[in-house]
């Protein structure tokens, strides 16, 4: 039919109407969607703003928060307009005429009163103001505070709570809070009563409330604010400074920008002040909203409907205001066990043989894993409730697989239903719920509301519809028949779609576009939503679309119910309103694999808490983006302590499961250890979630909920708790191993070595490596325990155990809740158990509360831990009832370093109470009363505890435990980059010590000075009074700032009692822990003890010890400067109060102890060790090594790098005290030539002097001295000669050695120069005959001089030294190196010749344990009141420096030496102290013609490299009595491989020189001494090594094959450097020698064959002509043709021993120089070259050369390789100087393997590069 046409005039009035209709509705439009900015029907009146004449910035509140602010639209709104001077404040703010009034009376009512509140005339912001509210105030309980404001004539929306009761009364009659209202304006304060803080105080701004916009603002009383939600808070206490949040659920990525998120959370905390008092605000409005913070501190809600329903909490704790909120809203579920297990998960799963591969190899690598859970990848084109029956085709098996083997299964359901049918079939799930009119419908209410999510186009059940819940339940019911799930994530429930309200858009109204939107994302109220008018059975979306995800977990929970009935399960839920976690937990979202999202959780865990989630976590490793394995391998050590304990990522994305990071990954070793850490604390957790779920409690804790009162743990959010007790701190940046934590004010264990920590209240670095997080257990709380498994339903089945954590007051106390772990409601029907653990006083009660489940399992507590205890279990007895058992002494275990002990084999069966008592000793018993004569009385005087011992070495008399010092908490801990510093007090509880005879410290001060890296330096002194310290300057490292991440340890302060606590970073080791009882500070007597990392102790001297590594049997060392001989125990020549300790995992240490004062120490067996010392401040230097070698290298570095001797003091030495006269010196000489015996260095000791006056010349005997010792000088030989101390006074004749220093004052005085302190000495009187026949007290009376002596610290006497010496030498007697004898220093009448004034001084209340200690410190010595001058002219007591006399004149003597003559010299000193080393070299004294004292030797050489002297030796053969000849010959073979190599014997004794024996000593003797002679340059360089680096010498094997703990007993062999091993024979008759070959290749000496034996000990040959040399392979070993002297030595051909390792290579260098010349290093007037040689090669490598170092003189004449495997070739190449020579001159020997190459036609110089090279097949 065809189409009319309409007329003209139709056609106008046709598009007449169409104009009008178009206006019509642009008008609505516009009315619908202006925001009026003129006074509307409401406020027709005239209205004059009333603004504060003077207003804060911050006191502002804003009346125009929406944009586009201006004057005009400000006062249009009867608003005030000012710009602010500074800050973010608002410019348009609230006149004081604006609100409401209270006009009526006040109503009392049953629940509190009420009244109505009018509004005061002024325009409107957003229009429909409300002209009459109703205001009720409920005071519900003591805590909390109701006040709620409404429309007085209409009903408004109010949330339907499930849990929220209406309150019926009566009011609480006697409250915590005052309530007062303020009446024009109206305003409400909230005043807490105890404080009469105000809490919550409105009046400071209008109430505004119309039908789509109320706001209310309010003061509080801090800034310290938490909580709100949800939303990505970057830190858990919120910014004030007019921070805006808005609050309106939202799928939205949680990316910190400050957006809203999933949750609706209007909840927030607020800690008062310092007195730990809070309280928490609620609004309970779920309505669009935003919540600004003000720097007032003040808040203030805008929301767009509903009403103003808040809830104030009065709190007396942050935890009790949690409690308070959760009473109201409803306290957390409890999960099943389970649960609380690790979960894997992914979106991205391809198919079900993708979920199958993971779930296997995380199997495979033994990952406790406990659940499962499939994403939307699992569904048929992601429709809920159906599988895909092609990709997850066996997806019920699978399901039955995870059960079978002890794990859980979860899925994904969302709540948009899609409308698409299924591939093979209707979809059942949509129609039926199409058919029951389940569905979210649009504004008309019967159209059902469509939307688009992941299936695509969607329908939104409506979970208020009970028809809903009723389809929802049968639904998942019905799936569940289908695959059997174990818990449900319902994901997207904000509600979540992906078109803008619909797929029709939404209506332009007032609910979609309100008058006034909140800052939510967007803009838009439907964005990613449903529109707000869309219909639901409980009203319109636009008042409950934030209550979507809440509803949606409530009709999951009768899921829950109806699947697994009488079970807990689990459910998750993204979008969560108040009271959802009573039935769910949370996750924090769809966050990114970025270090700001790991600690963006922690905040994010802790508000969740405060909300009632304790059931929350992050998706660990990230869910966007690829996770690196650093950031994924930190965050799995995190994420083993969330609660809810996930790892999840996103489709197209990485696999990030621990096992796809590798088997052996760090990452998935670190990931399994800390989750078997989680798995042994699940029992703890879940009693945790016990108490939430009975108390409101939280599980995840900020330090703030348990220490409120400090300040400082206000703002901590990147630490947190489990509970009370267990304090997580994780590493949260990349490239970081030192993370900045807190610890709070308490005893801290670190949870994996057991160790307490000293900080308390005060931040620390925490030193956590890649496989490390700071993971602390606090004192004073039980954790139940269980032995893990790798999932909880086999956990569950292991033994229980706990770990008990002592306070400070060895107190403790836990819980434990156990029930089956799924029944639901167990707790409130009684089926269940319950402890309670308690220790006090060696008690510990297990107490059963509750008995009321019976545990299938039989379990039963099989060990318990403790940690802190401060005593060592002796016996431990467990009763039962009546029963009363005894505990194995094999069952208790104790670690002394740790203070852990552990009660194993217990059987206590759960259900069951008991109790645990135990006796105890003290740690470690410290010896009250080291003095002879110990008894009860003198104990008891003491304070100390008086106990006798089985052990007989162990003291009777004992120190209590806290006898010492205390840390001073009210001064605290000062912390700075460099170290810290803290004052401690003495223990009052207990006596002084020597009470009346010395006064006490009471107060010191601590300084903690962090050196370097591996350096750090502790002192311990009095603040008030200067007292004298060492003064030597150490070589302190230069400090350079920077971020501690390289320290290798950190140090502690710790308390009851006091002591510093250093731990080394990469092992936890405790190398050193002083918190032991006995810390004494006196005047006169100072004490510390310390714990020691393993009984491997080195060093403390000087004194004889019988082993290298000590006996730590309660043996006591003196250390005082004596002359004494050699002998066991007895304080000898010098003090070296360093020793070198050995950590169980390889490591070492070193300790010095700065001290100059008389002191001993007693090395305990537990091991420990304490220091008694008579005076001066204890000032201790640490340094840390990787090895025992490298713990010398950075002593020496500190103290002073041993000094570089000439050449030619390395060659053979002869000396004697009993020299008849030059003749028989001139004898020796020509009989030591004709044997042709290698001999560089002749000495003459005081028989050379008149008289033994130092500087003089016997006349008689000696005349021909001069001459002779410039004949041999003139031969190549080099002279020494002796030089003591005391100079003679009593001379008839000048005598310018005392005239000269008497007129300078270099003498040593009494106080106030009253005269020189005289003692005697060797010098004899003028004019008396000896009668030698007479007994020694007889010849020290009638014929010694008096002696004085020289005070070295005065520049006056280092000045008359020097000159004395010179003309010495100029006048009488030329010589190349000095000895100086006797300088401890020595004199042979006690204190003086006139005895001593001071016996407070020569006999302090404690004498050390010194030889003749019962005659005093004086004792073969000077007074110790005798003054001496420091260089700055600072008096100080001999008392003090008598152990520097020997320091002091060593550098002297040295620098006159080499002044004088020009050359680089050496000087041998008697008396040492650290840092001597840097000066001299030290021979070990006046020893004994005795077996043993060969042996003896070794382990003193040993101990003089530790303590940085490489220049030592024993006097060979013996200085005291005759040698036997084999001793003799024995010990020649021996010495001839000391560094100071010299055979010295004394007065009266036979000649053992070489030549005094037969010829066949003399040929043994010169055969040995050629060895080494030709390995002198080898030993040079080592010299030049120890000189340069710090190395030693003479090594132990254990600073070699430190790993080998064979080695660190070994005393009878010994190195030089690493390559050269030396095993003599130190026993008389024997023939051969056990010996312990380490694992290496090692090549015999004498053969060049290699040894097969390795890491074993084995009897190696030793005729009477042969001592055991083996070099080690690897090494080049420089050497030289031999000669009679080094003079003609060095001018032979050079040589090379290439000892090729197992690789077929080997390493080495040479240093040289002139040998003679001064600071040739210094100067680089050196030559140094580096060997390396493989199968075909050797090469050369010049390192550094200079014409002055003689190199060019030297050739290299030979090659010797040992251990070439194959040589074919009868010549090999040289290289040199840019040209081939071919050497013929080649030999080798397959038998050995050894190639022989000889050059010396050649003039190959060693100081051009040069390469050796051979073809091998």
């Amino acid at each position: 039919m065809a189409r009319r046409k309409f007329t003209n005039l139709e056609a106008m009035l046709i598009a007449l109407f169409v104009m009008m209709t178009i206006v019509a509705i642009a008008l609505i439009v516009l009315s619908a969607t202006s925001k009026p900015e003129c006074p509307d029907k409401d406020t027709v009146e005239p209205f004059t703003p009333s603004c504060p004449f003077a207003i804060q910035d911050n006191d502002r509140t804003n009346c125009h928060p929406e944009a586009g602010a201006s004057r005009e639209r400000c006062e249009a709104r009867g608003c005030c307009w000012k710009p602010v001077t500074n800050g973010s404040g608002p410019w348009c703010f609230f006149a004081v005429n604006i609100g409401y009034k209270v006009q009526e009376s006040v109503n009392k009512t049953q629940t509190g009163f009420e009244t109505l509140l009018h509004r005061i005339p002024s325009p409107s912001l957003y229009g429909n103001d409300i002209e009459i509210l109703r205001l009720t105030i409920e005071i519900q309980t003591p805590n909390r505070f109701r006040f709620k404001i409404t429309d007085a004539n209409k009903h408004r929306f109010e949330v339907p709570h499930e849990i929220i009761k209406p309150f019926d009364g009566p009011a609480a009659p006697n409250p915590n809070y005052e309530v007062e209202l303020a009446k024009n304006p109206f305003g409400i304060l909230i005043r807490r009563k105890s404080t009469r803080t105000v809490l919550f105080d409105t009046s400071v701004a209008p109430l505004i409330f119309a039908d789509q916009y109320l706001q209310i603002t309010a003061t509080l009383p801090s800034h310290n604010i938490y909580g709100l939600g949800e939303h990505v808070h970057r830190h858990y206490r919120h910014d004030t400074n007019w921070k805006i949040w808005p609050i309106f659920t939202r799928d939205a990525f949680p990316n910190g920008d400050m957006t809203n998120l999933y949750g609706h959370h209007t909840f927030f905390m607020c800690l008062e002040i310092e007195d730990g008092l809070a309280f928490g605000v609620f609004l309970l409005n779920s309505n669009a909203m935003e919540v600004e913070l003000q720097p007032r501190p003040s808040v203030t809600y805008r929301t767009i409907g509903g009403i103003l329903d808040f809830y104030i909490f009065v709190g007396s704790s942050p935890e009790d205001v949690v409690h308070e909120y959760l009473t109201l809203v409803g306290k957390p579920l409890m999960p099943p066990y389970w649960s609380l297990g690790f979960q894997l998960s992914r979106w991205g799963y391809k198919n079900l043989s993708d979920v199958e591969a993971t779930v296997a190899r995380n199997r495979k690598i033994n990952l406790p894993y406990d659940i499962q859970i499939t994403d939307i990848d699992y569904m048929e084109n992601k429709k809920d409730f159906t599988y895909d029956m092609e990709k997850f085709h066996n997806l019920p098996e699978f399901a039955h697989d995870l059960h079978a083997h002890g794990q859980r299964y979860i899925i994904i359901l969302d709540p948009a239903i899609s409308t698409q049918a299924l591939i093979n079939g209707p979809y059942d799930s949509y129609d039926k719920g199409t058919r029951m009119g389940v569905w979210v419908n649009e504004s008309d209410g019967k159209t059902p509301l469509f939307g688009e999510v992941w299936p695509g186009e969607t329908v939104f059940p409506d979970y208020t519809n009970p028809q809903g819940i009723k389809w929802w339940v049968e639904e998942c019911s019905n799936f569940h028949q289908k695959i059997n799930y174990d818990g449900l994530w319902i994901d997207m429930n904000e509600v979540s779609s992906f078109k803008q309200g619909s797929i029709k858009g939404c209506v332009k109204n007032q609910w979609n576009y309100p008058p006034f939107v909140p800052k939510i994302l967007d803009g838009l109220m439907y964005s990613k939503t449903l529109c707000m008018d869309a219909s639901q059975t409980g009203g319109m979306h636009y008042d409950l679309h934030s209550l979507y995800g809440h509803s949606m977990i409530l009709a999951t929970e009768q899921v829950i119910n109806h699947v697994f009935p009488g079970k807990r399960s689990i459910i998750l839920s993204r979008s969560t309103f108040a009271g959802s976690g009573s039935y769910s937990g949370h996750w924090l979202g769809d966050n990114a694999a970025n270090w700001n999202d790991i600690k963006w959780a922690i905040p994010g865990m802790l508000e969740f808490n405060l909300f009632g989630f304790p059931y929350i976590g992050a998706d660990i490793c990230g869910f966007f983006d690829d996770s690196p394995e650093e950031l994924c391998r930190r965050w799995m050590q995190v994420g083993a302590f969330y609660p809810f304990c996930r790892n999840h990522n996103a489709e197209n994305y990485k696999p990030q499961d621990p096992a796809y990071y590798g088997e052996d990954s760090l990452l998935v070793n670190s990931s399994k250890h800390y989750l078997n850490i989680r798995y042994t604390l699940l029992p703890y957790l879940y009693t945790l979630f016990h108490k939430a779920n009975v108390y409101g409690a939280t599980v995840v804790r900020p330090l703030l909920h348990e220490f409120p009162t400090d300040s400082a743990t206000w703002t901590i959010d990147r630490q947190f708790l489990w509970g009370p007790a267990l304090l997580i701190t994780p590493v949260l940046d990349p490239n970081t191993e030192i993370v900045h934590a807190y610890v709070p004010d308490a005893v801290w264990y670190e949870y994996e070595t057991g160790s307490a920590i000293s900080a308390q209240k005060q931040f620390m670095d925490m030193h956590l490596p890649g496989d490390k997080l700071g993971l602390h257990v606090r004192g004073g709380f039980i954790f139940p325990t269980q032995q893990p498994a790798n999932t909880t339903f086999y956990s569950r089945k292991n033994p229980l155990g706990l770990l008990v954590a002592l306070d400070e007051q060895e107190k403790a106390s836990g819980e434990l809740f156990w029930d089956d772990g799924e029944s639901k409601d167990t707790y409130e029907k009684g089926v269940y158990t319950a402890y309670q653990f308690t220790v006090a006083k060696n008690v510990l009660d297990i107490k059963v509360q509750q008995r009321g489940y019976i545990d299938p399992n039989n379990l039963i507590f099989e060990e318990i831990k403790f940690l802190g205890m401060n005593s060592v279990p002796t016996s431990v007895i467990v009763k039962h009832g009546q029963d009363v058992k005894t505990l194995l002494p094999e069952n208790i275990i104790y670690h002394h370093a740790t203070k852990v002990a552990y009660f194993t084999g217990l059987q206590l069966e759960l259900g069951e109470s008991y109790s645990i008592e135990w006796n105890s000793s003290s740690i470690i018993r410290i010896d009250c009363h080291p003095e002879e004569h110990a008894n009860e009385a003198a104990c008891r005087k003491r304070g100390c505890i008086w106990a006798s011992s089985p052990e007989v070495s162990e003291p009777y008399c004992f120190y209590e435990k806290d006898y010492g010092y205390l840390l001073n908490k009210g001064k605290g801990i000062t912390v700075t980059e460099r170290g810290m510093t803290a004052e401690i007090m003495r223990n009052k509880a207990y006596p002084e010590r020597y009470q009346g005879i010395t006064p006490t410290v009471q107060i010191l001060q601590v300084d903690v000075t962090y050196l370097n890296d591996h350096m750090l330096n502790f002192k311990i002194f009095d603040p008030k009074a200067k007292r004298f310290e060492v003064p030597i300057q150490l070589n302190i490292p230069k400090w350079t700032q920077h971020d501690n991440s390289t320290r290798l340890y950190e140090v502690q302060v710790v308390d009851f009692p006091f002591g510093i606590l250093v731990k080394r970073k990469s092992t936890g080791a405790v190398i050193w822990n002083s918190q032991l009882p006995g810390l004494t500070f006196t005047d006169q007597f100072i004490q510390i003890s310390t714990h020691l990392p393993s009984k491997y102790i080195y060093g403390f001297g000087e004194t004889e010890h019988r082993s290298f590594k000590h006996d730590l049997n309660w043996n006591t060392w003196g250390m005082f400067a004596k002359d004494q001989p050699p002998g066991y125990k007895m304080n000898g020549y010098g003090s070296q109060p360093f020793y070198m300790g050995l950590e169980e995992n390889f490591k070492a240490h070193g300790v010095l102890l700065l001290n100059s004062n008389a002191m001993d120490v007693t090395l305990q067996p537990h091991p420990s060790l304490t220091y008694r010392t008579t005076g001066g401040i204890l000032d201790f230097y640490m340094v840390l090594g990787t090895n025992p070698e490298n713990v010398v290298e950075q002593y020496t570095a500190l103290i002073g790098r041993p000094v570089m001797p000439p050449y030619w003091s390395l060659g053979f030495q002869l000396c004697r005290y009993g020299y008849v006269n030059t003749t028989e010196i001139e004898d020796l000489y020509t009989d030591m030539k004709n044997a042709k015996i290698p001999y560089d260095v002749q000495y003459v000791d005081i028989d050379y002097m008149e008289r033994q006056l130092d500087f003089t010349l016997d006349g008689n005997d000696f005349q021909n001295l001069p001459d002779f010792f410039n004949k041999i000088r003139s031969e190549g030989m080099r002279t020494i000669i002796i030089l003591d101390p005391a100079i003679s006074g009593n001379e008839t004749k000048s005598y310018k050695a005392f005239t000269t220093g008497r007129d300078n004052n270099v003498f040593i005085n009494w106080k106030n120069n009253l005269g020189i302190v005289w003692g005697k000495v060797w010098p004899d009187i003028p004019n008396a005959t000896v009668n030698t026949s007479k007994d020694w007290d007889y010849q020290v009376e009638h014929y010694r001089a008096y002696a004085a002596f020289p005070d070295f610290f005065r520049n006056e006497t280092v000045n008359w030294w020097h000159t004395a010496i010179k003309e010495y030498y100029e006048r009488t007697l030329k010589f190349d190196g000095l000895w100086i004898d006797m300088n401890e220093p020595a004199s042979f009448v006690h204190g003086s010749v006139h005895g001593c004034h001071d016996n407070k001084l020569n006999y302090p209340p404690y004498m050390p344990a010194l030889e003749s200690k019962h005659l005093g410190l004086s004792h073969k010595t000077l007074c110790m009141e005798s003054e001496q001058f420091l260089p700055d002219g600072t008096a100080v007591r001999h008392y003090d420096v008598h152990n520097l006399y020997g320091w002091s004149q060593t550098k002297p003597t040295l620098d006159s030496l080499q002044n004088i003559t020009g050359e680089r010299g050496i000087v041998v000193t008697r008396s040492t102290f650290p840092s001597t080393g840097q000066w001299a070299g030290h021979w070990l004294g006046d020893n004994t013609a005795a077996w043993n004292q060969m042996h003896k030797s070794i382990i003193g050489m040993m101990e003089f490299s530790l303590f940085g002297i490489s220049y030592t030796g024993a006097d060979i053969c013996g200085f005291f009595k005759n040698a036997t000849y084999e001793m003799c010959l024995r010990w020649m073979q021996l010495g001839a491989f000391y560094p100071y190599s010299r055979n010295h014997n004394g007065l009266g004794s036979i000649r053992q020189d070489p030549v005094a024996w037969n010829e066949t000593f003399q040929n043994i003797t010169r055969n040995v001494l050629q060895i080494r002679y030709k390995l002198l340059p080898f030993l040079y360089t080592l010299m030049y090594e120890a000189h340069v680096q710090g190395s030693t010498v003479i090594r132990p094997l254990l600073h070699e094959f430190f790993e080998d703990k064979n080695t660190w007993d070994i005393d009878r062999q010994f190195l030089w450097g690493g390559a050269l091993m030396i095993s003599p024979v130190l026993d008389q008759g024997e023939t051969s020698v056990h010996a312990y070959i380490p694992d290496s290749l090692w090549y015999d000496w004498f053969t060049a064959k290699s040894i097969p034996q390795r890491r074993k000990w084995i009897d190696m040959p030793a005729p009477f002509d042969h001592i055991n040399l083996h070099i080690r392979g690897g090494y080049v070993i420089p050497w030289q043709e031999p000669g009679n002297t080094t003079y003609y030595s060095r001018r032979n051909s050079l040589g090379l021993i290439v000892a090729l390792d197992d690789k077929q290579v080997a390493r080495g260098q040479l240093f040289w120089d002139d040998g003679q010349s001064i600071d040739t290093f210094e100067r680089k007037e050196y030559f140094l070259a580096k060997f390396t040689a493989d199968e075909n090669r050797v090469q050369t490598e010049i390192v550094h050369d200079n014409p002055k170092s003689t190199a060019s003189e030297v050739k290299l004449g030979h090659l010797q390789v040992w251990g070439l495997r194959n040589f074919h070739s009868t010549s090999v190449t040289v290289t040199y100087e840019n040209n081939n020579h071919t050497i013929n001159n080649v030999e080798y020997k397959s038998e050995s393997q050894e190639l022989y190459v000889q050059m010396t036609d050649k003039n190959f110089q060693i100081d051009k590069p040069l390469e050796i090279f051979w073809n091998t097949p």
